[in-house]
């Protein structure tokens, strides 16, 4: 049986009718020389040997999989397990990807590393690998995002990082992209643009994937380990949709398994107040590729809004739009309320604050784990909550 990371996307960047790349003519042949370099170097045992060493050695990869018994007696009927990478170095996932496109760059002979970030840990992981590898580094962050993830943006000027307020527009993430490819345009020619998600144009939703990959097989791995078998279902937050794609990438080929994206409902249904693409989402372009778009009347990218800064991005993961059509994985919503009561709970009663993005996955574990019962339930924790203390606190209390 052909699996199906082999054969997707096809040659020219596509899952189904998702993807590709719409390039402004400056760019391509830039992203000609990245797609030439990574697939020389995905098969290059030095790249691969250099990249495990730093995984083991500096990330402190495997991370693990914890049994979470507290919270699983408290919902009743399914147990519910996570996926540790809130203990990955940096708190979050986003170094599994910076650290291989860091690697990447190198190879290239590239001196810089640019990139967005919304809540701030893209932004910190690529500033961490720009330090492992003596280069520069300019992350651009919206206004708003700046000022609910100030530890992060503390951390990244910290490790060296130039950050570069964005006062356009919502000031969030979609306009963090907008500044940060229109400053890669001039400096193309000796920095790497370090696309923070599965998304943009190829062969950045392939390579970030294929760079997550390391959380799947390694939980496949444990889980079976741990329970003599497979979760009946594997679920992870969905903005851009890097530590999904991450996730499901170790079961995908799994029919057993069910396959769930969470996306933040932020306050209603209603366009503006949330940031589902997949729940609400029509098929367009944004970013220089195909994928699910929240549009407004006049056909625009629409205002969102998530209590959860690293997902509010009207657009997804082309590879995301793909597998809903397909039917392979199933997209659910949790709301602010929903998960903010995840994240006060998940904190009392497993010792562990998760990233507000990650605490759609556990608001959706803990909701749905009535109705699996008997069954086993897996969440990506994709990161810790520390980014988020005083934002919270400062805002909503301590959930008493």
């Amino acid at each position: 049986m052909t699996k199906y990371l082999e054969t997707t996307p096809n040659a020219d960047g596509f899952f189904g009718d998702y993807g590709g790349a719409m390039l402004p003519p400056p760019l391509e042949p830039h992203f000609v020389e990245i797609r030439a370099a990574y697939a020389e170097l995905s098969k290059s045992p030095e790249f691969i040997e250099e990249l495990r060493y730093i995984r083991k050695h500096f990330q402190g990869r495997p991370t693990p999989i914890s049994h979470l018994k507290n919270l699983s007696a408290m919902c009743g009927g399914a147990q519910i397990y996570a996926k540790r990478e809130d203990l990955n170095h940096t708190g979050a996932h986003k170094l599994n990807h910076c650290m291989a496109e860091g690697l990447l760059a190198k190879h290239m002979g590239k001196t810089k590393l640019i990139a967005e970030t919304g809540a701030g840990q893209h932004g910190v992981a690529l500033a961490t690998a720009a330090a492992y590898f003596g280069m520069d580094c300019e992350i651009h962050m919206g206004e708003v995002d700046i000022a609910k993830e100030a530890p992060n943006v503390t951390r990244m000027k910290l490790l060296g990082a130039t950050v570069v307020p964005v006062g356009e527009g919502a000031k969030t993430l979609k306009e963090a992209v907008d500044s940060a490819f229109g400053s890669y345009i001039a400096q193309a020619d000796h920095a790497l643009f370090g696309i923070g998600s599965v998304v943009g144009p190829h062969p950045f939703p392939m390579m970030v994937r294929d760079f997550q990959s390391i959380v799947g097989i390694e939980s496949r791995e444990q889980f079976a380990e741990m329970t003599g078998g497979l979760p009946d279902v594997v679920a992870a937050c969905v903005g851009g949709g890097s530590n999904a794609m991450g996730l499901f990438s170790g079961f995908i080929d799994d029919e057993s398994v069910e396959l769930v994206g969470v996306e933040p409902l932020g306050t209603s249904s209603n366009l503006g107040d949330h940031a589902a693409t997949m729940t609400y989402g029509v098929d367009g372009a944004i970013h220089g590729f195909m994928t699910k778009v929240l549009l407004d009347a006049d056909g625009e990218p629409a205002p969102v809004n998530t209590i959860a800064s690293g997902l509010d991005y009207p657009g997804v993961g082309p590879e995301h739009a793909h597998l809903q059509k397909i039917g392979r994985v199933n997209y659910s919503t949790a709301d602010d309320k929903e998960t903010l009561d995840a994240f006060y709970t998940l904190s009392r009663k497993e010792g562990i604050i998760p990233a507000l993005e990650s605490a759609h996955a556990v608001a959706w574990a803990m909701r749905e784990a009535k109705n699996l019962q008997g069954k086993s339930i897996l969440i990506n924790l994709s990161g810790r909550g520390d980014k988020d203390l005083d934002f919270v606190t400062e805002t909503h209390g301590f959930g008493e």
